[in-house]
């Protein structure tokens, strides 16, 4: 198989191209690649991946080089948000409601111990 450019750049069409037709033909990647002169089937099988999940849009985002450690975390949607906010406050209720019956209960008992005594 002949080796590509190292480090060639695809344009977002091109990949949209290449996923969609190996799709519609019902070809491999391994296939794929040697059709359009892609030097890794591996990355016709990372393009597939963007283009199933994110859509062919996804094809237009920069991948290169590492990740953004600073990067703020991903928001939820508010209902969801609100959601997890309410069961949060709703458990901490019931938690601190156990502790206060057990200390209630420990308190009987001790007192019952010592009637006993």
């Amino acid at each position: 198989m002949p080796k590509g450019v190292p480090n060639k750049r695809y344009t977002p069409e091109f990949k949209k191209l290449v996923v969609e037709t190996m799709m519609k033909e019902k070809m491999s990647y391994r296939e794929t690649a040697r059709q359009f002169e892609i030097s890794n089937h591996h990355r016709v099988q990372d393009w597939e991946r963007i283009y199933l999940t994110e859509g062919p849009e996804g094809f237009a985002i920069e991948r290169r080089g590492r990740g953004s450690k600073s990067r703020p975390p991903k928001q939820l949607p508010k209902g969801v948000e609100e959601d997890l906010l309410a069961e949060v406050q709703r458990l901490r209720a019931e938690n601190e409601y156990l502790k206060n019956l057990q200390a209630l209960v420990l308190e009987d008992e001790r007192r019952q111990h010592k009637k006993r005594w």
